[in-house]
C-alpha cells in the first residue's frame, strides 16, 4: 500500500475502511475498502481527519487486514457447524458467533499462542460457560492494515491440529435425585431443596426419572443411588447430609457408590462442601454430585459453575476444581448479573 495526500488520491482505491465517530451517535465506516475515491469524497475524508489515505498497491508478499482476519477466524473455528462468523468484515474485524446452545470450550494455550505473535489479536468471552445460539463468542483482527503472508502462515502452522473454540451441545440427561435427612424422611419438614435442583436441571433440558428420599443411613443412600442407576440415570444429584456433623453421611455414601471421587470440597463460596464423583457403567462416566445446603437458598453457587459442564459431558478434573479459587467468591450482587460477572472466572 502507499500513503498519499487525500487531495492527490482521486481515482485511487482505498485499501481500508474509513471510520467516522460521532460521540453518542454513531461509529462506522463512511467509505469501505475498495472504494474508488472521487473528487466529491475529498471534503468528507478531510472532515473525518484523513489528510492522508492509504492506497492499495498489489504486493504478493502482503495480506490485507480483511483477508488476514479470515485466517484468524479459520484458526478459531475451523469448519465446525456449531460456530459461524459475522456477515461482513468491518474495518478488518470479524466476529465468531454460536450456532447452537451449548458449552463454550477454549483451547487457552492456542489462544495465547496467537495473541503472543504480535500484530494480531483474538478476544473472547470466558470458556466453560453456557452460550446460546446467536451469542457473540469472540472477535478477531490484525492490528496493521496489511501483514506479511508469511506471518499468517506461521501462526496457522503454530496452532494447527484443532480449532481454538468449540461448542459442546448439552445432552438430554436422565437425572435421578436422592434427598437425605431424617427430618424430610419422617415428614417433619417440607423438602424445599429438590424443587430448586429440578429447576436448575430442567433449564438444561434434563429429564428427572426418579426421586428417592432417605433417612440419615448411608446404606439406604447407597441403595437409592444404585436404584436410580439401574433405572437408567446418567446423572445423580444428592442433597442433604453434606456437612461435617456426625450424622451427615452422604459423602461416605457417594464414595461407596462411585468408582472415582474427584473432590469433596471446593474453593468456592457458596459451595465449599460440594462433592463430585463418577460411576463407570456401560462405557459411560456417570457423574454423582453431593450438593451442599447453600444450593437451596443462594442464587448462585458452585453448582452453577459445574452443572453446564456435566450437562455437556465435559469431564471435570480435580485440578480444574482447585483452580476455581480465584474468582470463586460470589459477592451476592443485587441484582445478580451472573454469568456476566467475575464469579467462577
Amino acid at each position: 500500500m502507499k500513503l498519499m495526500k487525500t487531495e492527490d488520491a482521486v481515482g485511487q482505491m482505498l485499501c481500508h475502511d474509513i471510520t467516522e465517530i460521532v460521540p453518542g451517535v454513531k461509529k462506522g465506516p463512511v467509505f469501505r475498502k475498495g472504494h474508488i475515491i472521487t473528487k466529491e469524497d475529498v471534503p468528507v475524508l478531510l472532515r473525518v481527519g484523513k489528510d492522508h489515505v492509504y492506497i492499495w498497491e498489489v504486493n504478493e508478499s502482503m495480506m490485507h487486514e480483511n483477508d488476514a482476519a479470515m485466517v484468524l477466524y479459520r484458526i478459531s473455528a475451523g469448519d465446525q457447524d456449531t460456530i459461524t462468523h459475522s456477515d461482513d468484515i468491518k474495518e478488518g474485524k470479524i466476529e465468531a458467533k454460536a450456532m447452537i446452545d451449548g458449552l463454550l470450550k477454549i483451547d487457552r494455550k492456542r489462544l495465547y499462542t496467537v495473541n503472543s505473535f504480535g500484530q494480531m489479536m483474538i478476544a473472547s468471552i470466558h470458556g466453560d460457560f453456557p452460550v446460546k445460539k446467536g451469542d457473540k463468542i469472540a472477535g478477531m483482527r490484525i492490528i496493521p492494515l496489511i501483514i506479511e503472508k508469511e506471518k499468517m502462515e506461521a501462526v496457522e502452522e503454530a496452532v494447527k491440529g484443532a480449532p481454538i473454540f468449540r461448542i459442546l451441545p448439552f445432552r438430554k440427561k436422565k437425572v435421578g435425585i436422592v434427598t437425605t435427612g431424617n427430618e424430610v424422611y419422617a415428614h417433619r419438614i417440607e423438602d424445599k431443596f429438590t424443587p430448586v435442583v429440578i429447576a436448575k436441571l430442567q433449564a438444561f433440558g434434563a429429564e428427572i426419572i426418579g426421586h428417592e428420599v432417605c433417612s440419615d443411613d448411608s446404606d439406604m443412600e447407597v441403595a437409592a443411588i444404585q436404584k436410580l442407576l439401574d433405572a437408567g440415570a446418567d446423572f445423580i444429584c444428592c442433597t442433604g447430609g453434606m456437612s461435617v456433623d456426625p450424622d451427615d453421611r452422604t459423602p461416605a455414601a457417594i464414595g461407596f457408590a462411585a468408582d472415582e471421587v474427584i473432590t469433596y470440597g471446593a474453593p468456592v463460596l457458596p459451595g465449599a462442601m460440594f462433592m463430585l464423583a463418577y460411576k463407570n457403567r456401560d462405557g459411560k462416566r456417570i457423574p454423582i454430585v453431593g450438593l451442599p445446603g447453600c444450593v437451596m437458598y443462594a442464587k448462585r453457587t458452585v453448582f452453577d459453575l459445574v452443572l453446564p459442564r456435566l450437562m455437556a459431558d465435559d469431564p471435570v478434573t480435580k485440578a480444574e476444581m482447585d483452580a476455581l479459587g480465584e474468582g470463586g467468591l460470589c459477592l451476592g450482587c443485587n441484582p445478580c448479573t451472573f454469568p456476566n460477572c467475575g464469579f467462577g472466572k
